[in-house]
């Protein structure tokens, strides 16, 4: 699918490996649909690329609806989704202070799991009343997964099992979508530097750096995005998730 020309919507574009992929999608000639929480972030990106900004809670079922409805009527039917909206709050399941709240645990898999679940479910309707192209092919829905779905440290229980929902998600949903033409596929990066991780010491960025085999440094957001032009160019790849790592696996802590 060519990217040229096409809606692609980005949930979590405000920052890090959403807005990279934002700006990659538009330097490629897509209109953008930026959704975010942070209306100030979002609205400058948006204003950046000459898309659109839609507020939402992505786990919110009533006001993504609406956000995404708003998009389709400014921008038209979207031929892509790429979900990046996600936290990363850690936890002992068991800690000194005794079991993890149940509230914590739920908090990060809806965010994760339900928001990327939502927009799927969303876009995919979405995309299914639009018209396909020569080759049969409505859209391509690429979610963010971890390698914590694949290898959770200690104190990520909540996270990586929220990661490893959408891992499981995507073969069902690809299955599913077939008869619309939609590809479903999945990214799994591993130690990247984001907004949270570019604000540790240099010295700890290093350190982190030195778990990883090949090329031995923190990934950087225009990877992703790369690895997600890739994804929606290839017609022949749906159903499967992507390891972005340089090899790395996850110790135990």
């Amino acid at each position: 699918m060519q990217i040229a020309g096409r809606t692609a919507f980005v949930a979590g574009a405000a920052s890090g490996l959403g807005a990279a992929t934002a700006r990659s999608l538009a330097a490629s000639g897509a209109r953008i649909g930026v959704f975010d929480r942070d209306a100030d972030r979002g609205e400058a990106i948006a204003a950046e690329l000459g898309g659109g900004f839609f507020a939402l809670d992505v786990a919110d079922a009533a006001g993504a609806e609406a956000a995404v409805q708003e998009a389709v009527a400014a921008l038209g039917t979207p031929s892509v989704l790429v979900n990046c909206a996600g936290i990363g709050t850690a936890g002992r399941i068991v800690g000194r202070e005794g079991p993890m709240p149940l509230e914590a645990f739920e908090k990060v898999v809806r965010v994760n799991l339900v928001g990327s679940f939502n927009m799927l479910r969303l876009c995919a309707h979405a995309m299914s009343l639009g018209e396909p192209d020569a080759d049969g092919q409505r859209g391509v829905i690429i979610s963010t997964a971890s390698v914590a779905a694949f290898e959770g440290q200690i104190g990520q229980a909540a996270y990586a099992a929220s990661k490893g929902g959408i891992v499981a998600l995507t073969l069902p949903a690809a299955r599913e979508f077939a008869r619309f033409g939609i590809r479903v596929l999945a990214i799994a990066p591993g130690l990247f530097l984001t907004p949270l991780l570019a604000e540790l010491p240099e010295e700890v960025q290093q350190k982190l750096a030195t778990a990883i085999p090949n090329p031995a440094r923190l990934g950087r957001p225009e990877e992703f995005a790369a690895m997600v032009s890739a994804m929606i160019a290839n017609d022949y790849l749906n159903g499967e998730v992507v390891r972005l790592d340089g090899a790395l696996r996850m110790q135990p802590k």
